[in-house]
């Protein structure tokens, strides 16, 4: 199964082209400390905006810090909270989802609970809530994950809707078998395709998200190397030192895009029907 869906995927140039994009980041992030050339505070007031070059690769900011250096140090905040959002998303998701599907009782208020959740824009409930818990890396997964978790939530309530019909289900529970057991084991186990696919997506939307939060100044500590402080800081260069507007925006684009992609061959991989049709 395992070597079926790795060739389903790797066997699509796109795709393959997305995951080795993502791992790419996910290893210059980790090793972060290693490949960085320089640290990413330092300043030097000498070089300030210097063009990319033999000794500054991507070039330096306005107060002289390298580019490169800050652009990989932005990168672990970004799957960070990418990561982070897509789990703690997940379980909120599932915790409603299979309530709301399973509970024919609470399926009302849990229904009405995720369109409330989804009738506010994203961005918009995400500035609230960050506003409300305040500025750092821990209150923006927090509050990333409530905007993104009624998604989840609204794809575990349809399954399980389906699942708990079917007549395994219905035999578990006439031979007695515990309802956190059936939720589990039964319900929950035929639907991690569908939850997988969606966290992929939540993962960029997060990551999105994440870097327009601190584009306005609302996201993480501004003193914290990410990639929309770095484009905000650099708006006012345009035109004098694009290079600091273009590599962010550059790397924002190709990890966003590139889960958008390996979501989309994940998916196509996971569903039986479309897997023989490739």
């Amino acid at each position: 199964m395992e070597t079926s869906l790795w060739r389903t995927l790797t066997q699509r140039r796109s795709v393959a082209v997305g995951l080795v994009i993502l791992a790419v980041v996910g290893v210059a992030a980790v090793f972060a400390p290693l490949l960085a050339p320089y640290d990413p505070d330092a300043m030097s007031i000498r070089d300030r905006l210097t063009p990319p070059g033999a000794d500054w690769w991507l070039g330096t900011d306005e107060f002289g810090r390298d580019t490169f250096s800050r652009l990989i140090y932005a990168g672990r905040v970004s799957l960070t909270v990418g990561l982070g959002v897509a789990a703690l998303a997940s379980l909120i998701g599932i915790a409603l989802g299979l309530i709301g599907g399973f509970f024919r009782r609470l399926d009302p208020p849990v229904s009405r609970l995720i369109d409330a959740m989804m009738a506010f824009p994203d961005i918009l409930l995400a500035i609230a809530l960050v506003a409300a818990l305040g500025g750092s890396l821990v209150n923006v997964i927090l509050a990333l994950a409530v905007v993104y978790a009624p998604r989840i939530a609204r794809v575990v309530r349809a399954s399980t809707l389906v699942i708990r019909e079917l007549p395994y289900v219905e035999a578990a529970r006439a031979l007695g078998v515990s309802t956190p057991r059936v939720l589990v084991h039964h319900v929950l186990r035929n639907m991690v395709s569908p939850i997988i696919v969606q966290a992929t997506f939540i993962f960029a939307y997060a990551m999105l998200a994440e870097a327009g939060l601190s584009f306005l100044g609302v996201g993480v500590d501004p003193a914290t190397p990410t990639w929309g402080t770095m484009i905000n800081a650099a708006r006012q260069y345009v035109g004098t030192a694009d290079w600091l507007i273009l590599f962010p925006g550059i790397a924002i684009t190709l990890c966003v895009l590139s889960l958008q992609i390996a979501g989309d061959g994940l998916r196509d991989a996971l569903d039986p029907r479309i897997s023989k049709e490739l």
